[in-house]
């Protein structure tokens, strides 16, 4: 990656959309990297078939209009990075947003989207939108939930990564340890022994004491230990909480989000098939976390 691969944010004109840019800006700020912001609209008539019959007039306007958001969003970040020298590109691109934002992606260091927008007729960033991102896009992914509504409030707390064991959260556990330091704050990593509530599964008493979960426990804090090993040696300054549950870590990095900065995952982990691009936790905290969440792909 270039030391001076920006910062994308993707735009609509949405609340989702601004404090996008919102966060966007602080990251780019405190990275000393450019910001970029792009949103999207219908190339021309005729792009997607007979279903959508507008003038050629209709597309100017939305043209007109993704300027203005462009110019909004510029100034909000521009207020944001106040108290740090941040530069601001802006572009207009055209087709749908999901492919816009995927082929910029591929030179960025991270794609930054709202988690719902006004719509695709708009280039609008709506939930599809960001779940398509997330699910191929080359760098990091961070779908923005849960910013404050001042621009002079930060989002306080730890950074919170998911770690199921597998290869694939190498990536994810690099880069929570990254985000831990360069916003000087700790690091909570979370286990979980299964990705099913267990009660769903065993008919059997699935009780701590029925599971044999104390020595399980053990054995899984064991593995976690391993897992964070060589990044404590890399990240010695940041402090770092280890968590070890049962089951369904969707509910337990939901319920940790409530007090973190972000929350970061690997986009597939330990379960699912192959050709599964995104994982059913990732996806699932798309829609839980509480704070923004960062997946990135191994």
């Amino acid at each position: 990656m270039n030391v001076d691969s920006p910062v994308l944010v993707g735009v609509d004109g949405s609340k989702s959309g601004l404090d996008a840019v919102r966060w966007a800006a602080r990251e780019a700020a405190l990275r000393a990297v450019p910001l970029l912001v792009a949103t999207s609209v219908i190339a021309r008539p005729g792009t997607f078939g007979d279903a959508i019959n507008l003038s050629a007039g209709a597309f100017t306007d939305l043209e007109t209009m993704g300027k203005k958001q462009l110019e909004l969003a510029a100034e909000i970040a521009s207020k944001v990075a106040d108290d740090a020298p941040l530069m601001v590109r802006t572009t207009l691109l055209t087709g749908t947003p999901a492919a816009a934002l995927l082929e910029l992606a591929k030179t960025a260091r991270m794609l930054v989207v709202g988690s719902r927008g006004l719509g695709e007729f708009t280039g609008g960033l709506i939930g599809t939108v960001s779940t398509a991102v997330a699910t191929h896009a080359q760098c990091p992914v961070v779908v923005v939930r849960g910013m404050p509504d001042s621009l002079d409030t930060d989002l306080g707390g730890p950074v919170v990564v998911g770690v199921d064991g597998s290869p694939r959260s190498e990536a994810a556990i690099g880069t929570a340890f990254e985000e831990a330091r360069i916003r000087h704050t700790d690091l909570v990593a979370v286990h979980a022994w299964s990705d099913p509530d267990l009660t769903t599964v065993f008919a059997t008493d699935v009780s701590d004491r029925g599971l044999g979960w104390p020595e399980i426990a053990t054995a899984e804090e064991a593995m976690l230990s391993e897992c964070l090993t060589g990044w404590h040696e890399s990240y010695p300054d940041v402090p770092v909480r280890k968590v070890v549950v049962r089951d369904r870590p969707v509910h337990h990095l939901a319920e940790l989000s409530h007090h973190a900065q972000l929350v970061v995952t690997g986009s597939r982990g330990r379960g699912g098939f192959t050709a599964l691009l995104l994982g059913s936790t990732s996806r699932a905290l798309l829609h839980a976390s509480h704070c923004p969440l960062m997946i990135v792909r191994s």
